[in-house]
């Protein structure tokens, strides 16, 4: 008994200290980190970014994605970019990345950037600019962001799994998921509004759709005459269709998301879930019925904090040479 309560004392502690280490580290990310070192980069990032999402706005979506399952997984590390080797298989490749892209676009931006200042901007950094840029060029909120972050040298696709929110979730798993990364329910309901943008494959969702509880059953939860419609979309073993998360703005950063939450129309269960908490469906049901008076706000300042989970600073990790590799 008494070694069972050293140990879980030890835990504890270490877990505080880790909490502490992470907190630290944040707080060494400082506006104009690469004021002298890059002076123009912030310029390069939105100008480079800016040729791809002007040609193809959905990119935006899948920018923002991107950085967020970077910043889940071994924090904002910019771990999601390396390549799989032969003697690893790297988070790109776990299967709740799949479906990511965009990483051409970081990879543009880096080379761009590596032209004028070579070895001094972490792809860490860039992700988190171009996701930031992306989600202002639609019409979404712009925030400042503070960087200093360095690279990993480590990414498992192994980590994916239990660090990543998959879109069945149920509300308490959400707020455990969320709250170990040090993210309170409101960043949750916040962030999940980025849902307003994007597209999603039917297997996400189709368990909704046909067979909720393994009896050949629709989701209770879900609109019936949206699970009809969808129904039409997606067949039961659809895992190629393509679907709008939030139908007739999917491109468009507004608040629309919490409209079709409201209304039962969360395309995934997670989103759905959001009605079962009375903090979540508050926020859910203010936004929208003041046509998302605080959301965009409120998704900058989420953001900002999001982007300071576990990040490497000062002389941990690397400067990548190229985002897709170590040096």
């Amino acid at each position: 008994m008494a070694i069972k309560k050293l140990l879980s004392f030890l835990f504890l502690q270490l877990t505080l200290c880790l909490l502490l280490l992470d907190l630290t580290n944040a707080e060494s990310l400082k506006l104009g980190f690469y004021k002298k070192t890059c002076p123009n980069m912030e310029d390069i990032v939105v100008k480079t970014a800016y040729r791809y999402i002007s040609r193809a706005p959905s990119l935006a979506a899948a920018l923002l994605r991107l950085h967020f399952h970077d910043c889940f997984v071994r924090g904002c590390d910019g771990s999601v970019l390396l390549d799989s080797t032969k003697n690893n298989k790297a988070e790109k490749d776990g299967i709740p990345n799949s479906s990511l892209r965009g990483y051409d676009v970081i990879d543009a931006v880096k080379s761009a950037i590596e032209n004028k200042c070579p070895g001094v901007v972490s792809c860490a950094d860039i992700l988190a600019m171009v996701a930031r840029d992306a989600v202002s060029m639609i019409h979404g909120p712009y925030w400042d962001v503070p960087t200093g972050r360095r690279d990993g040298r480590v990414s498992l696709a192994s980590e994916t799994i239990p660090n990543l929110p998959p879109p069945f979730a149920n509300i308490t798993l959400l707020k455990q998921m969320f709250a170990a990364k040090g993210l309170n329910v409101k960043d949750l309901v916040v962030l999940s509004g980025g849902h307003t943008i994007g597209v999603s494959h039917c297997s996400s969702f189709t368990r909704r759709l046909y067979n909720f509880t393994g009896n050949g059953d629709a989701d209770p939860s879900l609109d019936p005459k949206y699970a009809a419609h969808l129904r039409v979309k997606c067949k039961p073993e659809d895992a190629n269709t393509i679907v709008e998360m939030d139908p007739g703005s999917f491109k468009t950063f507004d608040e629309d998301y919490y409209t079709l939450v409201s209304k039962r129309r969360g395309l995934f269960q997670s989103d759905a879930v959001l009605l079962n908490d009375e903090y979540t469906r508050n926020y859910v049901k203010l936004q929208a019925a003041t046509h998302g008076s605080s959301f965009t706000n409120d998704f900058a300042k989420s953001m900002v904090k999001m982007g300071k989970i576990g990040v490497l600073t000062g002389r941990a990790g690397e400067i990548r040479k190229q985002c897709a590799f170590v040096n």
